[in-house]
């Protein structure tokens, strides 16, 4: 082939090449545009499938809210409560103050008057959370989105749910202007204490109507829509006034305020006039009920409004017997401390079955019921007290090798300068496992989880399902020092274990929650965990038991039924006083488990508890139980599994500490008797000294008598002396007148009388010695009436 054959060859190639290349990139461009207007259509057909539903929808809702009641059933299927939002008071644009609008688009939806309902910015930053956590946990919605949600929707966070919030916001927005959005909004919101929209909040907080709140003020409303029973200033005013400030600086950053205004917000008093919002309740168990609306917005997705107006049908674990019980124990003041008149006395309890996790009652709070107020049952924390003992300590403790007599240290305790003491400020050397439980001796619980560890401690703790923060990860958990605390709900649960063998089922209220078109939409699937070996379970109790039968637990003892359960009181942190900050006590039976807490909303230097745990919130368990006793099997612990070993070391057990009573009593009667007869002595020194005193009064006044009689007898001496002086000038008659005048007085006159029958000189001799024995005679009645009063004094003397 020629040189010139090759070239028209390969040039020939290249156009070939180039026809293919240029065959291929049209074919790649129609493909490219056949996928570009397959997706033009898709969305073309989207848009306009979207906006057929948005024009389908009906949103007339908005206008006449007619709310269906939702009936609340017990554990037997009966009716129980019903519950509606009937007291919603609408208010126009005209009675909302622009602070208030302002304050809520800050704070909710800053781009409220910017976007047509759907705002793509934080749609976007929702969904990439979302993706990155692999479920649905943010939701970016605007104020007409919450609208659309709260009047039409559930709170399931599903992309179904997100897809009809879309339609109905479009809708919302196409129907009414912003202005018109936003008032239905405020009308419809819940801002906690009963109070439903803005004039009710405004009435209920602040005691005025919606027009004339201040700009602080609504900014706490503003604030309180996030969360409203954690944030109201009635129950949590420093929480309350922290939310308010960050409202108004978002307030500012929009430039709805200025920094001026922002500071006089901030400086204005804030007095609480609470006028309280009508109790929708039709039905009974308020306290109840208000927890059934948490746990159905916690674990099910509703919302308040959905459950007070969307007609549902919930089905509960309620005991009727048991909560009525409950209210009426704490309907009884005089099961409680007296409280001041400026603050009352807190207390909350909880029951739940131990082998089904179902909460039978539950209480609050005392005092007048608000709807949906805290729930200091399941919402409160605090300290636990010597009652975190059992699950911090001996359950580990048992675990690991431990046993109910083993001995245990109650000597002095320093770690790291930690120093606890026992309630009595004493320490016994050694004390039994069992003694140190009944007794509720600190020393011996903390010296025991140093011997342990301390992480197998915290871990136990942690299994009971109590969250601990990494500031309770010290010694002081063994007496339940915990930075922030634990709720009577989390106590019970735990407790229900040692019921179940060791088991713990999750509490839980509901059982099934049905729409308005009878469709199941809920249902509670149980959630079990093993804690323990059984054997450790029994154990427990078996120490437990002996807490109210012989220990600081005695005042929760019923008659002929077994319960178990710990006390627990928590340290006054105010120094200079005596008392405590909370009373605990957490108790069961073989079928029912519970928690009962008492203390202030709000402790300090007037308002603490003075008494103890056991004479308290023990008293209140055994009131509840007491009145539940016809709904609660006669039943008794099973302790199967511990053998013949712990009843003959209980009955030994029980000798030493009947011997150690009997001997204390002896002690008692013995300071008693001491006591009584050093106040005998002391009445008879006093009962001498008086007589005593009387004597010398007796005494004093016969010598003042005698010291007269002495002067009279003087006077009349001397008398007697001048008319004898005047007739020694007389004859021998006046001599024998002086001899028989001798002759009269005593026995020594006779001298007188002998002398003077001498004669003249001789009788007056004899006048002289006659005068000397009148003296005499004188002097004897006196010595006889001395005598008189010697013998009466010494007659007084005896009696």
């Amino acid at each position: 082939m020629g040189r010139m054959e090759r070239r028209q060859q390969q040039k020939q190639q290249q156009k070939q090449k180039s026809s293919r290349r240029i065959g291929t990139l049209w074919r790649s461009k129609g493909l490219m545009f056949k996928i570009m207007t397959a997706t033009a259509a898709l969305i073309a057909c989207m848009l306009l499938v979207f906006n057929i539903a948005v024009l389908a929808s009906d949103v007339s809702k908005l206008e006449d809210p007619a709310p269906q009641p939702t009936v609340i059933y017990d554990q037997n299927g009966k009716i129980a409560s019903t519950i509606a939002a009937s007291d919603i008071k609408g208010v126009g644009l005209d009675e909302i103050p622009k602070d208030v609008i302002h304050a809520v688009i800050a704070t909710e939806d800053q781009r409220f008057y910017k976007h047509h309902g759907i705002n793509y910015v934080g749609i976007a930053r929702a969904f990439i959370e979302n993706v990155k956590s692999g479920e649905v946990v943010a939701g970016g919605s605007t104020i007409t989105q919450q609208l659309a949600k709260n009047v039409f929707l559930t709170q399931d966070r599903t992309y179904t749910r997100k897809l009809k919030e879309l339609v109905l916001t479009k809708k919302i927005e196409r129907t009414y202007s912003k202005d018109e959005i936003i008032v239905r909004y405020l009308n419809q919101i819940y801002f906690g204490e009963g109070a439903w929209g803005i004039e009710r909040a405004a009435e209920t907080y602040f005691g005025k109507n919606a027009k004339d709140l201040t700009l602080s003020e609504s900014a706490i409303l503003a604030g309180l829509i996030k969360a409203p029973s954690v944030l109201s200033p009635v129950k949590n005013f420093e929480k309350s006034m922290e939310r308010r400030n960050v409202v108004l600086s978002l307030m500012q950053k929009e430039g709805y305020i200025t920094q001026s205004e922002v500071n006089q917000a901030k400086a204005q008093k804030i007095v609480l006039k609470s006028k309280k919002a009508t109790d929708d309740y039709d039905g009974k168990y308020p306290h109840y009920v208000d927890h059934i609306i948490e746990e159905a917005s916690e674990k099910y997705g509703l919302n308040a409004n959905e459950i007070l107006a969307g007609g549902y049908s919930i089905y509960t674990e309620l005991n009727p017997t048991m909560q009525e019980a409950t209210e009426k124990t704490y309907a009884n003041n005089r099961l409680f401390p007296n409280s001041p008149s400026d603050q009352l006395v807190q207390s909350s309890a909880v029951f739940v079955n131990p082998s089904t996790g179902g909460i039978q009652a539950l209480i609050g709070g005392r005092g007048e019921h608000t709807f949906r107020q805290f729930n200091r049952a399941t919402q409160l924390k605090r300290q636990p007290g010597s009652s975190m003992k059992p699950l911090a300590v001996y359950t580990p403790a048992l675990e690991n090798g431990y046993d109910i007599f083993d001995e245990l240290q109650d000597r002095p305790l320093n770690i790291s300068g930690y120093t606890p003491l026992n309630y009595d400020k004493r320490f016994r050397g050694e004390v039994s496992m069992y003694q140190a439980v009944i007794e509720s001796y600190n020393v011996p619980a903390v010296w025991l989880l140093q011997k342990i560890g301390l992480e197998k401690g915290l871990d136990s703790v942690r299994s009971f399902g109590i969250p601990l923060e990494k500031e309770d990860e010290t010694p002081a958990i063994a007496l339940g020092g915990m930075h922030e605390g634990t709720s009577p709900l989390k106590m019970a649960q735990a407790f229900a274990a040692f019921a179940n063998n060791g088991v713990m089922v999750e509490a839980h209220a509901i059982k099934e929650i049905k729409n308005a078109d009878g469709e199941t939409i809920g249902k509670w699937k149980k959630k079990s965990k093993r804690i323990m070996d059984p054997v450790t379970a029994q154990k427990i109790t078996y120490m437990l038991k002996g807490v109210v039968q012989e220990g600081t637990g005695r005042k929760a003892a019923i008659s002929g039924r077994d319960i178990a359960g710990k006390t627990g009181t928590t340290q006054l942190p105010i120094q200079g006083l005596d008392g405590a900050k909370d009373h605990w006590f957490v108790g069961y039976t073989p079928e029912i488990a519970g928690a009962v807490w008492l203390g202030y909303d709000k402790t300090d230097a007037s308002h603490y508890l003075s008494s103890s745990s056991g004479s308290t919130s023990a008293v209140i368990f055994k009131e509840i139980i007491s009145k539940s006793q016809s709904v609660l099997p006669d039943k008794t612990f099973d302790l199967s599994l511990l053998g013949s070993k712990y009843k003959k070391k209980n009955q030994s057990v029980q000798v030493e500490q009947e011997e150690k009573q009997e001997t204390e009593k002896q002690e008692t009667e013995d300071k008693a008797q001491e006591q009584e007869e050093k106040q005998q002595e002391k009445e008879e020194e006093k009962q001498e000294k008086e007589e005593q005193k009387q004597e010398q009064k007796q005494e004093q006044k016969q010598e003042k008598e005698n010291e007269k009689q002495n002067e009279k007898q003087n006077e009349e001496q001397k008398q007697d002396s001048g008319t004898q002086q005047g007739n020694n000038g007389n004859s021998n008659t006046t001599g024998n007148t002086g001899n028989t005048t001798g002759n009269t007085g005593n026995t020594t006159g006779n001298t007188g009388n002998t002398t003077g029958n001498t004669g003249n000189t001789t009788g007056n001799t004899g006048n002289t010695t006659g005068n000397t024995g009148k003296p005499t005679q004188e002097q004897q009645p006196q010595t006889q009436e001395k005598q008189q009063n010697q013998e009466s004094t010494q007659s007084q003397a005896t009696q």
